[in-house]
């Protein structure tokens, strides 16, 4: 019981509200449309790598995958993997798909991605797509970067680690204040979908 109201009291005290509204909802990677993405000035994607575009129990990247990076490649569109994890898992993910990448990122602190952004030639942050599962990591630190941020559902919840599992018990207290506080926003992106 005490542990619960103290994650309460940190969203409160040092979480702001607005570094949780994601710019955009999708269930999966697959579900956005990245030539509407570049429409609106977006020239540059980071993108999350365990449980949006594999499971953390998969190293390899499927052929749908190296497809969908080949697409957005072919929009014009830079792209970069960022990942809090190891860099043996992320490398090897990256050479098979012949893509940039940051492992130990260390979301949401900006290290990392200031790191992505020298790599990317330092764009504008607001050119800049952020496209991961998690609320605590990808879209809180994202929105403190000044990306477009877009948050999809977790491949498969059940191989998290337990910091990860951490993480979602906050997220759902941060989706159920965005529900009470601002209902219009939740209903908008479908947020009651997010998994």
């Amino acid at each position: 019981m005490e542990s619960i109201h103290l994650e309460d009291m940190m969203l409160e005290i040092f979480l702001k509200k607005k570094h949780f509204y994601p710019n955009d909802y999708k269930q999966s990677i697959y579900d956005i449309d990245f030539s509407q993405l570049k429409s609106i000035g977006i020239q540059s994607v980071m993108i999350d790598l365990d449980n949006t575009l594999i499971p953390y129990d998969l190293n390899s990247p499927t052929q749908k995958i190296i497809d969908l990076i080949n697409y957005i490649k072919s929009l014009d569109l830079n792209v970069i993997i960022i990942s809090n994890n190891k860099e043996k898992r992320v490398k090897r993910f990256c050479d098979a798909i012949k893509c940039a990448f940051i492992f130990s990122a260390r979301k949401p602190l900006k290290k990392g991605f200031k790191k992505a952004l020298r790599i990317l030639g330092n764009p504008s942050p607001t050119s800049v797509a952020l496209i991961g599962d998690q609320f605590m990591t990808d879209v809180f630190g994202g929105n403190r970067m000044g990306f477009y941020t877009i948050v999809v559902d977790a491949i498969k919840r059940k191989t998290e680690k337990w910091y990860t599992k951490f993480n979602r018990r906050l997220e759902r207290k941060v989706l159920n204040r965005l529900k009470r506080t601002d209902l219009d926003f939740y209903n908008k992106l479908h947020l009651d979908e997010k998994r």
